[in-house]
């Protein structure tokens, strides 16, 4: 279940948004020759990259614009494109921008404490972008986003509240986090945890100044604007039945 949209439109250019974007692509590019080399990409991962065991200050900063694979960069920069613009739109372009580091060195933290003698290093935006996710589970969980649904050959786009999505991944980083142990690499559960939660509560300064639960019974938990809607393409290729 991806998402890929949601019907959220702000009201403002999401300068920050795309920058951050664009500088963890560049980054991607800067070292992408270092995947030809195991070896050296281990190496290149040590130095900049969150080690826990060896926790240099600056890395907790560093590893959040590296990735492991172009898969890994491109499903971070796409929750950041769907979620990253409506939160950028509510705290500012300054504002947003340390909320998103601010939530990125939570996410480091929790991986850290939550197994400090690891050597494994941590690599990746999605402690920074999770705390972008819960800031926006808390203030619009009704906000309908469309998520690509893949279920062996069923394939839709189907429109479901942000708290479902939102909520549903934060159970599965929880579960994982949980039952996987730490000495096995590949996904740091409890930095996304960790980024979520330090998101949402991070945000409760602007939840309250927007009145709180009165600005979420004011439009019912939805987006105070009128939603974006999407018509569906139809394709020139005509269908073809299928006869017996």
């Amino acid at each position: 279940m991806f998402p890929i949209r949601d019907h959220n439109p702000s009201t403002s250019t999401p300068f920050v948004t795309w920058g951050l974007i664009a500088i963890n692509i560049g980054v991607f590019a800067s070292y992408f020759g270092l995947f030809s080399n195991d070896r050296a990409l281990h190496q290149f991962f040590i130095e900049w990259g969150l080690v826990p065991v060896i926790s240099r200050p600056e890395t907790y900063v560093t590893s959040m614009f590296l990735h492991g694979s172009i898969m890994h960069l491109a499903g971070n920069m796409l929750f950041l494109y769907v979620f990253g613009d409506n939160m950028e739109d509510q705290m500012g372009h300054l504002g947003f921008l340390l909320f998103y580091l601010a939530g990125g060195l939570a996410a480091a933290m929790a991986q850290t404490i939550s197994d400090p003698a690891s050597p494994i290093p941590m690599v990746g935006a999605s402690g920074a972008i999770a705390g972008v996710m819960g800031g926006y589970l808390l203030m619009f969980p009704k906000a309908r986003v469309d998520v690509l649904i893949f279920l062996v050959v069923f394939i839709r786009i189907i429109p479901v509240p942000a708290w479902i999505v939102l909520g549903a991944w934060l159970g599965i980083q929880l579960v994982q986090g949980s039952v996987t142990p730490s000495d096995q690499g590949g996904v740091a559960y409890w930095a996304h945890a960790g980024g979520f939660v330090a998101g949402l509560i991070l945000t409760l300064p602007l939840w309250r100044r927007r009145g709180g639960s009165v600005f979420w019974r004011r439009n019912d938990g939805h987006p105070p604007h009128p939603e974006a809607s999407y018509r569906r393409v139809r394709t020139s290729i005509p269908s073809v039945d299928r006869r017996r």
